[in-house]
């Protein structure tokens, strides 16, 4: 059973969303810069790992109730 998770969409082109598999956990980032990017991880801790290094706070100036959304959504995984 595969069970989904949005984690965030701003529009069709910019959203991330969670699928997990059984014990594998699959991070799908769909962006207009770079298209469509696949994170495979075999743990939460793996996932929350990658997810403290790529949505780095200071990219967030202003916009910290977003980041803290965001890993709130991935926490809920």
């Amino acid at each position: 059973m595969i069970k989904k998770n949005l984690i965030y969409k701003t529009d069709k082109y910019n959203m991330l969303n969670v699928e997990v598999h059984g014990k594998t956990i699959i991070a799908r980032e769909i962006s207009d810069q770079w298209g469509e990017e696949c994170h495979t991880f075999l743990s939460r801790p793996e996932l929350m790992h990658w997810a403290g290094n790529h949505f780095k706070p200071e990219n967030f100036k202003g916009r910290e109730e977003e980041l803290e959304t965001i890993m709130q959504n991935l926490r809920d995984v």
